[in-house]
């Protein structure tokens, strides 16, 4: 596609992935804007544009990963200093979205999802860019408009093209919460569908363990001051909610079992699917989710897991994490941002890039 040189377009590129930055500035035909951003011995961050924004859309690339508070306020104080350097608009560009796992309120915490949208737009965000956010719920705490892109057309794409004999495969959701996903997942490549439930024996014990320690004491010992007290301890026993065993709903014997997960980061559960769906049977076994944060030594355990690829995209930079695992294949999605960057400059529609994608997806 030729476009035209976008003369009152500027991208500025955050310090957590500037190569992501410099690819999608590359694909639009613009040059990142000057600016230092840095931090001084007293470990403030510190801004410094070096070329005049004044009356242009100016386009923020930073992504959550790595010091996450360090990337939080670093981008605020971009934000801000566009703002206070007269930008016509600025639009955040964050394929990962920071602290968007933080979206329900438990026990005596907060909505801290909420919070980080509340300061983005204080800071002066007008519009954002980002990627298969974990919750869709988390659009309506902005008060700005949100196009939340969909990588699995990339994805589905390299299932199409690099996993051999994947007809013979079965689309595998390594959860109930995601089951959505994968049916999504399944109608595209025209596979079957199956379902994981369930956790791993020495997860339910661990979990045992921890809910004996935390448990209340025994009804004898309690004093009983209304009726509410005595109908909780009238059975005497505490009961505990117990999950069943990690199973698998539907046949994968024979098979290439394909994981659909939204993210992955800690790894044991992941790495446990896999050593079950081995023992039904799947003769190999793929991972495919949109954000590979890979946290701690999560590379090295998938290296040693039963899993065969590990298929992610580049919201988060991998460079580190293929040093240590062989098994990650890394799909850029530079290419989908430049063309949101571009139809959002020149107020084209976004449809385009949602064509044949389901609602659950």
């Amino acid at each position: 596609m030729a476009w035209s040189f976008p003369r009152g377009l500027v991208i500025l590129s955050g310090s957590s992935y500037p190569q992501l930055a410099e690819a999608v500035a590359r694909r639009v035909g613009v040059s990142l804007c000057e600016a230092q951003v840095f931090k001084t011995e007293d470990n403030e961050s510190h801004v410094e544009i070096q070329e005049s924004i004044r009356g242009k859309d100016v386009f923020i690339i930073q992504t959550g990963c790595g010091s996450v508070n360090d990337v939080v306020m670093e981008l605020l104080i971009m934000c801000y200093a566009c703002k206070t350097s007269s930008a016509r608009k600025i639009i955040g560009v964050i394929p990962y979205l920071p602290y968007c796992k933080q979206s329900k309120m438990r026990k005596r915490g907060c909505i801290t999802a909420k919070l980080f949208a509340s300061m983005l737009s204080k800071a002066g965000m007008s519009h954002l860019i980002t990627l298969d956010l974990y919750h869709k719920e988390i659009h309506g705490f902005f008060d700005f408009p949100i196009d939340n892109l969909r990588a699995s057309p990339l994805l589905v794409q390299y299932i199409k093209e690099q996993v051999p004999d994947y007809q013979n495969a079965v689309i595998v959701a390594r959860y109930p919460g995601v089951t959505r996903r994968a049916n999504a997942y399944a109608e595209r490549l025209r596979l079957g569908l199956a379902v994981m439930h369930g956790e791993p024996k020495d997860m339910v014990d661990r979990e045992l363990e921890d809910d004996v320690m935390g448990s209340p004491p025994p009804a004898d010992d309690i004093v009983e001051t209304d009726t509410a007290t005595r109908l909780a301890t009238s059975s005497g026993d505490v009961v505990r909610k117990e999950k069943p065993p990690l199973a698998v709903v539907g046949d994968v014997h024979g098979k290439i079992a394909i994981m659909i997960d939204d993210m992955v980061d800690e790894v044991d559960q992941v790495i446990a699917s896999a050593k079950c769906l081995k023992e039904r049977g799947a003769y190999k076994i793929y991972l495919v989710a949109t954000h590979g944060i890979l946290s701690s030594n999560a590379p090295e355990r998938l290296q040693k897991s039963d899993i065969d690829e590990v298929l992610v995209t580049n919201t988060i930079p991998h460079s580190t994490h293929e040093s240590h695992c062989s098994k990650i294949r890394t799909i850029d999605t530079s290419l989908l941002l430049a063309e949101a960057i571009r139809r959002i400059y020149y107020g084209e529609s976004m449809s385009q890039l949602f064509q044949n994608i389901p609602m659950e997806d």
